[in-house]
């Protein structure tokens, strides 16, 4: 049984544990707000870039563009998991990169060859330690990403793809649902789906009674123009849903942390009471049992 010192150690170790904790569970939560708000307010720019791809597709004769190409053969994937750059966020990392390997088994398993771009030092770390090689790394800004960041994904997988190393993009990552709840998700980003030019009749009757537009430069070169202005604000969308994501569940197991470490208090408290207890029962004792020897 251990001594009441080094219960007394311990209990001291385990408070100072959940002061952390407690610290780190106040940070996520400040953080998660704040992605939560770049969320809503990047909303209306998505949906109005839907809104102008559509339109300027509409108005497009012809539509063949290297980021719009399906492939009839798809020989070669790119998976992108967003992953973060720190740990302590409960199974958040663990999922995306679990999801990301059994994309990549099924793939293998249809004759496909996998290309990996990692986005986080935990999804780059796991990916150099099982041997993959690695078309592209970006890390250092997963707990507060920039536009530029975005970009700068955006701009290495349209170049895999459109020189003809990768038939195919896909983006795992966590959706933000609520703090307690992020779900896996997979999206292909590339090609981009000809479905974002297309509109239901009730858009296309509110272009006609606004009248046709005239458009300067073509029609054409414009969605060459923004078709790349979307594959980044999809990707900057995913960051953004996974940053959320992270913050939520580094601020669930933060809190779990520190009831644990409350109940861990607890039972040690009992202990050492009990071990103080023993010492003075064993003290009487002992004075009794030297007073009867003296009489």
């Amino acid at each position: 049984m251990a001594s009441v010192q080094d219960l007394k150690r311990r209990i001291k170790s385990v408070r100072n544990t959940r002061k952390i904790t407690r610290a780190m569970e106040l940070v996520a939560a400040a953080k998660l707000r704040r992605a939560e708000q770049r969320i809503t307010a990047l909303r209306p720019y998505a949906e109005t870039m839907n809104e102008l791809i559509a339109g300027v597709g509409r108005a497009a004769s012809s539509v063949r563009l290297p980021l719009l190409e399906q492939r009839e053969s798809v020989e070669s994937v790119a998976i992108v998991p967003l992953t973060g750059d720190r740990g302590l966020a409960g199974s958040f990392n663990a999922q995306v990169i679990r999801r990301s390997f059994a994309l990549e088994r099924a793939l293998l398993a249809e004759e496909k060859s996998v290309r990996w771009v990692a986005v986080g030092k935990k999804g780059r770390s796991t990916l150099t330690f099982r041997r993959r090689e690695l078309a592209g790394a970006y890390l250092g800004f997963t707990d507060q990403p920039a536009y530029e960041d975005a970009q700068a994904v955006a701009h290495r997988v349209a170049e895999l793809f459109t020189s003809g190393e990768v038939d195919r993009v896909v983006l795992v990552y966590n959706t933000y649902i609520s703090a307690l709840t992020q779900q896996v998700t997979e999206q292909d980003i590339l090609p981009i789906s000809h479905e974002i030019l297309e509109t239901d009749d009730a858009e296309r009757e509110a272009d006609t009674l606004r009248g046709d537009f005239i458009f300067e430069p073509e029609p054409e070169e414009i969605l060459e123009r923004l078709l790349p202005v979307y594959l980044e604000t999809q990707i900057y969308r995913a960051l953004l849903e996974s940053t959320a994501s992270e913050q939520g569940a580094r601020m669930t197991a933060m809190r779990n942390a520190s009831k644990n470490a409350g109940e861990i208090i607890d039972s040690l408290t009992l202990s050492m009471n009990r071990a103080r207890q023993a010492e003075i029962t064993q003290e009487i004792l002992e004075v009794v049992a030297g007073a009867e020897a003296l009489t």
